[in-house]
């Protein structure tokens, strides 16, 4: 598709661009490759194929909250860098 300076600068207007004389020409070019991908997308041929949503047919699964007793504590806070009350003790965050 071809695009002329004019659109550009119309383009540019609108969204509140200030583009220099200079990047005229750069940005003929990546909008008219835009819209060059955006053809051969649109002209792709999708007559056979079924209807889909998403990629896959994926769902949220969601579990139950439960609370679990961890047996080994001293294993689990061996690392910690410091430790309070059988917790990690964190700096303060605001």
């Amino acid at each position: 598709m071809k695009v002329s300076k004019e659109e550009i600068l119309h383009i540019a207007n609108l969204a509140h661009l200030n583009i220099e004389e200079n990047e005229i020409d750069n940005y003929l070019l990546n909008l008219q490759d835009i819209l060059n991908f955006a053809n051969i997308v649109n002209s792709a041929p999708v007559e056979d194929l079924d209807i889909t949503i998403g990629a896959n047919e994926a769902q949220n699964v969601f579990r139950k909250d439960e609370v679990k007793i961890f047996e080994d504590n001293e294993a689990l806070l061996q690392n910690a860098v410091a430790k309070e009350q059988n917790m990690f003790k964190i700096p303060k965050v605001l």
